[in-house]
């Protein structure tokens, strides 16, 4: 579908709305003339037209909303020509490639995505500013050529006008939203108004020693809510309608993509977001703020900038994202098409001769990447994140696990004062001695399964027994830690393991832990193995 012709159907789902609202207020008002021409005078025929004009007042609001809603742009740091020319010399080839005016401003955002703007005015009959935003995560895990596709595919849709439109789309959305809204505020009021006055009646009743009623709301706002109903189901079809344009743009985009890069770099680029998305939610929520709990952040630059590391070191787990694909869109109000079918439309076109170009790293059309991760920092992170203190990476690991261990090994602390015991290791350990039944009671102070709450007997103590090892564990390890005798270790490809000075010493420590929680308890090889000096 042309251009020409989506706007026609964009205008023409918007003048729907308007359509519709006057259509309900000219039934409003005829309903009115009816019931009033048919002899309906005095209180009813007044309660009636209160109702009608009730009504009517969240549709007027709906047709009169002058101003359509911005969302807020991604924070990010805009970048000039001056300041990146490589960057913005790629970007204008492309879109001369695409056959488009190049987008007037470039901002570098914290997200796996890149996408374009146009600030159209008069609906989008006259252009505006045109922004293109681009994930420093995203050229992380990408070639120059992958780059050049997804560049290609956003400059895609300044070619097709798609970003012209969008303010006519945008505006009809948002007033049926709103409208929609009003509605249900409306019944929600009267439904409270409703319980209120109930609840009162009842406290008056029972003040008078009398069987209060239950609450009963039923009904109320019925009319709004069958109003809400109305405009909804428009909202749906108008939803689906303007859905799929949307993906039918998403798709004339991506032969954008392919005429610029190539058949194989425009399909890998989409595997490799695949890839990308999943990995880079990974990095930032194990790795970039690891630290966070304990006051600590990456060194700048490197809280965004450490997901190469983690694309070099797990390239073989991101395999199997990179080829499976889904097949279904993430929502049914997702804009875009499934990866999947995407990507099988493209590898279905013929071979152009382009596979296997050879690309350096996107994030080398960067004047300084390291600069260019330092200034993201600056611009997404909130002042507290800011204020965190800084350190390298296997600094950082070390002293946030070794935190988290001490704050943990505090609850166990306290479970052990409660029954009577130290809180320190060599405490507990006395304690067993003493008691073994000890650990048992320490164990019932831990939250449980309702399996194991129901047990007794041999099976309580089944249960109990790997809860007093761990927790015997994390004694250890906050002991070992504090006195140097032990140290988190960083992987980029596993999870950060505790590494322990003397060789063999893990395989010991599980022996010895085995020995206290042992149906007779023996402490000694513990005591010798940690607390010996």
């Amino acid at each position: 579908m042309g251009a020409s012709l989506r706007a026609l159907r964009a205008l023409v789902l918007l003048a729907g709305f308007y359509l519709l609202g006057v259509v309900l207020l000219a039934a409003l008002a005829g309903i009115d003339y009816a019931a009033v021409a048919g002899g309906l005078h005095g209180p009813a025929a007044a309660k009636l037209v209160i109702v009608s004009v009730v009504l009517a007042v969240p549709i007027v609001r709906g047709l009169f909303m002058l101003r359509t809603p911005k969302g807020e742009p991604p924070a990010g740091v805009p970048v000039t020509e001056a300041q990146e020319p490589l960057l913005w010399q790629t970007v204008r080839e492309i879109a001369r490639q695409v056959g488009t005016r190049a987008p007037d401003e470039i901002v570098l955002i914290d997200e796996v995505n890149a996408a374009v703007s146009e600030d159209a005015r008069l609906l989008g009959l006259r252009p505006g500013t045109r922004r293109l935003y681009l994930g420093l995560p995203l050229m992380t895990g990408l070639d120059e050529m992958q780059l050049r596709a997804v560049l290609a595919h956003e400059m895609g849709h300044y070619a097709n006008l798609d970003t012209r439109l969008t303010p006519l789309i945008a505006r009809g959305r948002a007033q049926l939203i709103r409208t929609i809204g009003h509605f249900h505020e409306r019944a929600d009021n009267k439904v409270a108004k409703e319980r209120a006055k109930q609840e009162k009646q009842a406290e008056k009743r029972i003040a008078k020693g009398k069987k209060a009623k239950a609450v009963d709301t039923t009904g109320q706002g019925a009319m709004y809510r069958a109003m809400a109903k109305i405009y909804t189901a428009y909202g749906t079809f108008y939803m689906r309608a303007t859905l799929s344009s949307a993906r039918r743009q998403e798709l004339a985009a991506d032969l954008a993509s392919v005429r610029v890069a190539g058949r194989d770099a425009a399909a890998s680029a989409l595997r490799e977001l695949n890839a990308l998305d999943s990995a880079h939610d990974f990095y930032m929520s194990s790795y970039a703020t690891l630290g966070v709990g304990a006051g600590l952040l990456p060194r700048p630059g490197e809280v965004f900038g450490g997901l190469r590391r983690l694309l070099d070191a797990r390239s073989g787990d991101l395999d199997e994202l990179r080829r499976e694909l889904s097949t279904e869109p993430s929502s049914p109000y997702d804009s875009h098409p499934a990866l999947a079918e995407r990507v099988a439309r493209i590898e279905a076109l013929p071979d152009d001769g382009r596979a296997g170009q050879g690309a350096r790293p996107a994030m080398e059309l960067l004047s300084s990447p390291e600069a260019a991760l330092a200034a993201l920092e600056q611009a997404v992170l909130t002042p507290q994140a800011l204020a965190l203190e800084r350190m390298d990476w296997d600094d950082l690991v070390h002293e946030s696990m070794t935190r988290y261990v001490g704050q943990g090994a505090e609850d166990i602390r306290e479970a052990l004062t409660a029954e009577g015991a130290g809180p320190e290791l060599a405490a507990l350990l006395d304690a067993v001695d003493a008691d073994p039944a000890v650990r048992w009671r320490i164990a019932d102070r831990f939250p449980k399964s309702e399996q194991a709450a129901a047990a007794t007997g041999r099976a309580a103590r089944e249960f109990a027994r790997p809860v007093v090892r761990r927790a015997l564990n994390q004694l250890v390890t906050a002991e070992l830690t504090a006195r140097g005798a032990a140290r988190w270790q960083l992987s980029w490809s596993e999870s950060a393991t505790l590494r322990y000075q003397a060789e063999g010493f893990e395989d010991q420590l599980g022996l010895a832990l085995d020995a206290v929680v042992a149906d007779q308890p023996d402490t000694e090889l513990l005591r010798k193995l940690v607390l010996a000096p």
